[in-house]
């Protein structure tokens, strides 16, 4: 999980770092990546019409790699997006977002919080990315703020429909603060490594001991510098406002609440193996914050809901039949639709060329010859479910 907050800045060339240094090697599963963007009217419109710079950079860093964008939501300047291994693909359904505004009391969205969930496996998990009233003496009102996002996001269907009837994983630019030390002794304390001075008076921390609504989140230790506030394009805190450092940039997991309608035996466990601070990157008064956790689930369902049979190489027209088999409990849709795509593609419309698979008994499609891809490249076929949105089966 990456959270940076990077305000108007433009991307730079190169965020690879940020996803770890064996992002090439394929050992991780998923990676959900919040980025905190220009929220202004006229740059909404601009990426309204445009994709937006980030999202775009986000894919061709991880799709060459085989990771696919499966949710993204964006509200105003807040941008969550979920990327999987595309071999994981039918096995992450159910995929929902939600968006709830609480700036300028629920009307704007430069605050607030957006959410993507999904079963995993066969587990309902959800990232929630917040952005939390800024200043020092908000603390009051970025707590209840996080209290009404989660009363008001509610998802359809299945058996969890809260956000703590999942494994949560909450993060973003949170915005808590460090109480009562003057910006000499916080600074002292960073020059000097004394990192658990602070975290003794960290807002969060001390939230956690006396507000009900945080009870069960957990956080690993904060054993890098405060990620807020830079001099853009330098290493050196705020020399313009003197604002106080503070660790605003947090990530923490929750396991699934008791008493929920998921039963006890789908619980699952978590494991945090990093988590740290990118401060190599200068285009914003936020550094970049990344964790690596690991689920450990009890079962797993291993079964797509549709199996595609196709040859494993097409040398000529006759070879562009699609197979498949729909499992019982699956609903089909006259919108499902198979589709081509080539090695590296970037999201479910990214397809080379795509079929209806219409029919309630139909079995199998075709491929006409003047649609087939023409180049001698490697490609994999994916059925994608309407009702589900999301791709439910892979050659």
């Amino acid at each position: 999980i990456v959270t940076w907050n990077v305000g108007s800045a433009v991307p730079p060339d190169d965020i690879t770092p940020m996803f770890g240094p064996n992002v090439s090697d394929g050992n991780i599963d998923m990676f959900v990546i919040l980025q905190e963007v220009n929220s202004m009217i006229n740059k909404r419109l601009k990426d309204a019409l445009f994709s937006d710079q980030w999202s775009e950079l986000c894919m061709d860093t991880l799709s060459p790699f085989g990771y696919v964008l499966v949710a993204s939501q964006r509200m105003q300047g807040v941008l969550l997006m979920v990327f999987s291994k595309f071999c994981h693909l039918p096995f992450l359904r159910g995929v929902q977002t939600q968006s709830t505004r609480t700036g300028l009391g629920g009307y704007w969205g430069n605050k607030g919080g957006v959410s993507a969930r999904m079963t995993v496996f066969g587990h309902p998990v959800c990232f929630l990315n917040c952005h939390l009233p800024a200043h020092m003496r908000n603390l009051e009102q970025r707590v209840e703020d996080f209290e009404s996002i989660l009363q008001q996001q509610q998802f359809e269907g299945g058996t969890a429909p809260g956000v703590l009837d999942h494994v949560v994983f909450w993060f973003g630019d949170l915005n808590f603060r460090i109480e009562d030390y003057d910006i000499h002794v916080v600074k002292c304390a960073i020059d000097s490594n004394k990192l658990p001075l602070l975290w003794e008076r960290d807002q969060l921390n001390l939230a956690k001991n006396t507000e009900s609504i945080l009870d069960g989140f957990m956080e690993g230790p904060l054993n890098f510098p405060p990620t807020y506030k830079f001099d853009v394009g330098t290493h050196t805190y705020d020399t313009a406002k003197k604002r106080k450092p503070a660790w605003t940039d947090r990530i923490l997991w929750r396991l699934r609440r008791t008493g929920s309608p998921v039963p006890t035996h789908n619980a699952s466990l978590q494991t945090q193996h990093m988590y740290r601070s990118h401060m190599g990157f200068t285009i914003s008064d936020h550094k970049p914050v990344s964790a690596l956790f690991s689920l450990h689930f009890p079962f797993r369902v291993d079964k797509p809901l549709v199996e595609l049979q196709v040859n494993k190489e097409w040398s000529k027209v006759s070879d562009a039949v699609v197979r498949y088999t729909i499992a019982s409990t699956y609903q089909r849709s006259s919108w499902d639709w198979v589709a081509i795509y080539k090695i590296g593609f970037k999201h479910y419309k990214d397809y080379q060329v795509y079929v209806w698979a219409k029919g309630e008994i139909a079995t199998q499609v075709t491929f006409p010859e003047e649609d087939l891809p023409r180049d001698d490249c490697e490609y994999i076929l994916g059925y994608y479910s309407n009702n589900m949105n999301s791709i439910v089966g892979l050659s």
